[in-house]
């Protein structure tokens, strides 16, 4: 790096640091960022050459036009929080009742600022225009990706950028899945009808529970039995509801859970032999069921020109020891995958593990905790990806 931007990027380090505290302790639940929306628009006007738009009232796009011609990149952080009591005690926990951001989405949106306060300080030497996205809803389907895209957040942008922070891999490590590296996410209700009556008479009843407990079995032969083991899915059903009483058989059950594959033909066959299953079992017993789906996000995969680049930011910025190779993609899903169906596109995984200051719980947990180093990390990678890409020819 130059000493300019080294300067600079020394220079933002506690501004990242105040910026994703204050996240932190704020946090918002998705689409309802409105707050930690303004709060990021009041921080960015103050950069200056950063032009502002409001897509929706939880979310920000600042574009800034380079001093010469030349394409447009984006750069992407998600800023919603997860309804999840914390459990840490550092100062600046959160301050809102069962909303925590425990998935590292304060470290994603306070990284992106430190990248549009260096890049804005360097806005003569761009040879094209950067568009930063701070998105909203990350976390609940349909997601804010796929709103901001059908607003045109895309338009006229070449390739697109994102990062996430790990706890999986150690501070310093940087994990790339080229190809595919997150699951399509839909989730299923099935309510089954049976009929009630006394527990002590179930030959005058059809017992919904008993049903149930052979679908939830019968389901997992689904995808151990009745599709090639190379392209298997994970289907969890994490719901089953029924009546409250001793000796009461109910009407009728429900079931509830989730559908995670990498392949988009499995992602079609599965609800089909799923629904053959239930429909046969419940006919068996004199019941009648009910499957609804929530479609949720697509796959991610990250584009092979798009990893290019990635690779040799990593290796320029952090050294070649710091790229980790995924081999396996994972079965979590992410809505940057909606930015992938539209243009080229690569979603890095920041290590943010640290053992020696208890950095170890994993996303979601009410007690994960960040390892702050990382966000100097994020930012550079940020910075990285543009410079590489608009400022080689300054």
């Amino acid at each position: 790096m130059t000493v300019c931007f080294e300067t600079l990027l020394n220079d933002v380090k506690q501004k990242v640091i105040g910026w994703r505290r204050h996240i932190h302790a704020h946090p918002e639940l998705s689409f309802q960022e409105q707050a930690t929306a303004d709060y990021i628009a009041a921080e960015l006007a103050a950069f200056g050459h950063l032009k502002l738009t409001r897509l929706t009232p939880n979310s920000v796009v600042a574009d800034l036009q380079g001093a010469h011609p030349g394409p447009t990149y984006a750069l992407r952080a998600d800023i919603d929080a997860l309804p999840i009591q914390e459990e840490n005690d550092e100062p600046f926990c959160s301050t809102v009742p069962g909303v925590m951001h425990a998935c590292g989405h304060d470290a994603h949106a306070a990284m992106l600022l430190g990248a549009a306060w260096v890049l804005s300080q360097c806005q003569a030497d761009l040879h094209g225009s950067v568009r930063f996205i701070f998105q909203h809803a990350e976390e609940l389907p349909p997601g804010g990706a796929q709103e901001l895209v059908d607003l045109g957040v895309l338009d006229g942008v070449e390739k697109i950028f994102g990062l996430h922070v790990l706890p999986n891999f150690p501070t310093g490590e940087v994990g790339l899945k080229e190809g595919v590296f997150c699951a399509s996410t839909d989730n299923f209700d099935i309510v089954i009808h049976g009929k009630g009556g006394h527990g002590s008479m179930p030959h005058l009843c059809i017992d919904p529970v008993v049903i149930g407990a052979e679908v939830v079995t019968s389901l997992q032969n689904v995808v151990s039995r009745r599709l090639d083991p190379l392209l298997v899915p994970v289907l969890t059903i994490a719901t089953f509801q029924t009546g409250e009483s001793y000796n009461v058989i109910p009407e009728r059950v429900r079931l509830a859970g989730t559908l995670r594959t990498h392949n988009n033909l499995v992602r079609e066959q599965v609800p089909k032999l799923m629904e053959q299953t239930v429909a046969g079992i419940t006919a068996a017993y004199g019941a009648t069921y009910e499957i609804r789906w929530t479609r949720g996000y697509v796959n991610g995969d990250n584009h092979p020109d798009a990893c290019v680049i990635a690779r040799q930011v990593i290796a320029d910025t952090l050294g070649q020891q710091a790229l980790k190779e995924i081999a396996q993609p994972m079965f979590g899903g992410e809505d940057f995958s909606s930015y992938q169906q539209k243009i080229p596109g690569c979603f890095l995984f920041i290590g943010s593990g640290n053992e020696a200051i208890g950095a170890t719980y994993g996303v979601h947990h009410p007690r994960f905790k960040l390892d702050e180093e990382v966000l100097q990390i994020g930012v550079n990678l940020h910075v990285g990806f543009i410079r590489q890409l608009l400022m080689n020819n300054a």
